[in-house]
């Protein structure tokens, strides 16, 4: 596989935040190892902070404050 942008994992981010809308929120760390696992050793945790910072200052998703941090897409 050739070496992965953090643009195509902030896509995938995106991706799984959007596929788990109103079944369960997801915590950054639990979307981090999901991209970890999903990408192996081409992606660590530096390059999902990267890719979440991307994504939060898009827009594209949001922090949740609810007894804890969690990622979610954007109230309409």
């Amino acid at each position: 596989m050739a070496d992965v942008t953090v643009d195509q994992v902030a896509d995938a981010m995106f991706d799984l935040v959007s596929s788990m809308k109103g079944k369960r929120d997801l915590k950054p760390m639990d979307v981090s190892k999901q991209m970890m696992e999903k990408f192996g050793d081409e992606v660590d945790k530096k390059m999902c902070k990267k890719a979440l910072r991307t994504l939060i200052d898009s827009g594209r998703l949001t922090y949740k404050y609810a007894g804890g941090s969690y990622v979610t897409l954007p109230e309409a």
